[in-house]
């Protein structure tokens, strides 16, 4: 598990290193002044850590990118930014994209390159279960994110996978916005 996030790690960085190089070339190659990406993640995020190592260290100064870096807690959110040109990149998952087309719209984003295998979601419990089983979710409810996200859409093919009905089985709770699931799983009294 340890060398797999380790491979993302690196695969990540050499992905958003060459893709912001990508794109400063492509706006005037033989300028040398520093060029400027706004850049929109959806979530702080363990798994976009070359990314802020890069940020802290000057990597993208030294080939000619100043990053100004957003987090806007959620893929909606990260679509909203690029479409509305505040955000010349956007870190989220492909579903946003997907919705924006299928909505018709002229202007709609193209997803270019993948940076995680999978997704980054975690399931937690506040009850210590060194024998979980999936069978154990029955009867719970469980805060899954916006119905249609990645990380929702995960869920529901997992407990599928094990055999759990995600409408009968398991109580899904998508009432309760991205940036605020920490807090709302902290502090329930369950």
């Amino acid at each position: 598990m340890k060398k797999l996030i380790i491979s993302f790690v690196i695969l990540f960085a050499l992905i958003a290193v060459v893709g912001c190089m990508f794109y400063a070339k492509t706006q005037n190659s033989n300028d040398t002044e520093m060029k400027t990406v706004a850049l929109s993640e959806v979530t702080r995020s363990i798994f976009y850590a070359p990314q802020y190592v890069a940020l802290s260290q000057g990597f993208f100064e030294e080939e000619g990118l100043k990053i100004e870096l957003t987090t806007a807690q959620g893929a909606d959110a990260v679509m909203t930014s690029v479409l509305a040109n505040q955000s010349d990149i956007g870190f989220a998952g492909p579903e946003a994209s997907i919705y924006v087309y299928n909505e018709g719209k002229e202007d709609y984003t193209e997803v270019f390159a993948q940076l995680t295998k999978r997704d980054g979601s975690f399931l937690v419990s506040r009850k210590e279960n060194p024998n979980f089983k999936w069978q154990d979710v029955k009867g719970s409810t469980i805060i899954p994110g916006r119905k249609g996200g990645v990380p929702y859409m995960t869920l529901e093919y997992v407990l599928k996978k094990y055999g759990i009905n995600p409408k009968a089985d398991v109580s899904l709770d998508d009432s309760i916005s991205f940036d605020l699931m920490a807090g709302a799983f902290s502090s329930r009294k369950c």
